[in-house]
């Protein structure tokens, strides 16, 4: 099971404090998410990460309500746009596109997602791969404070539901 906390940051001095921790860098990524409308607590989205040549079909089913444990399952395709095409050929009714800047970091059992996602700013998920739900967290929060974060640095909502509130706001004015 995938736990993951989101926090609002500020990109390079996150950074600076993750490589402080000893986290060694993993790699870079150029994302694009394309999400399809599905009832609430499912996600379902394709991932083209440009810079690496990579697509992949996911599927997420939130197990909270505050948007940190996901039963995922990823699955890698050879060609984005046909499969985009199969699903919108099955009925799935394109969503929302999130577009991002992602850093990858790794310190033991820790997995450091720092995201610069277009519209929105920068973020940092803190992720565990474990099905003990309460040490991920543990392990999370313990990681969390040492980078001098804490819960109102927690960005509880999705990418997209952040997406869609600046969409509509914008709208409004």
């Amino acid at each position: 099971m995938e736990i993951e906390i989101k926090f609002r940051v500020e990109l390079e001095e996150i950074m600076e404090k993750i490589e402080a921790l000893g986290a060694g860098f993993v790699g870079e990524e150029v994302q694009e998410d394309l999400y399809f409308s599905l009832p609430p607590k499912h996600l379902l989205r394709i991932r083209r990460i440009a810079n690496l040549g990579q697509s992949i079909l996911g599927y997420k089913y939130i197990q909270d309500e505050r948007n940190e444990e996901f039963d995922e399952i990823e699955v890698e395709v050879s060609d984005f746009e046909k499969m985009k095409e199969i699903l919108k050929r099955l009925g799935f009714r394109e969503d929302v596109w999130v577009k991002k800047h992602r850093l990858v970091y790794k310190l033991d059992d820790v997995t450091f997602e720092l995201n610069r996602v277009e519209g929105l700013g920068d973020f940092l998920d803190i992720e565990v791969m474990s099905e003990d739900v309460e040490y991920a967290k543990k392990r999370i929060w313990e990681i969390a404070g040492l980078l001098g974060l804490n819960e109102e640095d927690v960005e509880p909502r999705l990418y997209q539901e952040l997406l869609e509130e600046t969409t509509s706001q914008s709208r409004q004015s």
